[in-house]
């Protein structure tokens, strides 16, 4: 308990130092846990005015977590995220810009274009830069293979939580529930996508 009394009140070596080193990551894990919790929040209370309109009964917090409202309107988002995320890494592999520090230099070759094949004999080298082959292939493209990974999940998640959210919708108004595939081929999905998407772009090319 002591201990914990220390560290709080920042005496303790080690904990200032890994807030220095990780202060970036922490501060954008809480601004995502407060605006998830807002969105929660918000979400719950928004979902049960609807259901009060309709004359349906209100939900709790837990049961909200499993509804297509709270589901497509997160992972809506999310696959935006991890589009913008991926796409960003594999076009700076490709394309310059002038005056940009994210962008790699115009006219000059930069130690992060040596391909690590060339180091398969370096003792220090990572595990699959000194095995090669298709774990190497997989190595150099696994910031791109994980961002469109997570893509391609949220944008199932999206599917999934919109056709239930859909579903409820065309009932309500006397219409026929759809599939997550058959939901995916509405315009409603692609507008819920293409409105997040252009404005991920809009934000890279700002920057």
């Amino acid at each position: 308990m002591d201990r914990l009394a220390v560290c709080m009140a920042g005496h303790n070596p080690t904990m200032r130092r890994f807030l220095r080193n990780n202060g970036l990551t922490l501060a954008s894990v809480v601004f995502f846990l407060l605006f998830l919790g807002g969105q929660i929040l918000t979400g719950q209370r928004s979902y049960n005015a609807e259901q009060k309109d309709h004359d349906e009964p209100t939900i709790a917090m837990s049961a909200y977590l499993r509804t297509g409202h709270f589901v497509e309107a997160t992972f809506e988002n999310w696959e935006s995220e991890f589009l913008q995320m991926g796409s960003y890494v594999l076009l700076t592999v490709w394309l310059r810009q002038r005056g940009s520090p994210e962008s790699k230099k115009l006219d000059e070759t930069e130690p992060v274009d040596e391909g690590p094949e060339h180091h398969r004999k370096d003792p220090d080298a990572p595990w699959a830069v000194r095995r090669g082959g298709l774990v190497l292939a997989l190595y150099k493209n696994s910031l791109c293979i994980a961002f469109f990974t997570l893509f391609l999940a949220s944008l199932l998640l999206h599917g999934a939580g919109g056709a239930h959210e859909y579903s409820q919708q065309q009932q309500a108004h006397g219409g026929q529930p759809v599939t997550m595939v058959g939901f995916m081929q509405t315009s409603e999905f692609w507008f819920q996508s293409f409105q997040n998407w252009q404005s991920e772009f809009l934000a890279v090319a700002a920057i």
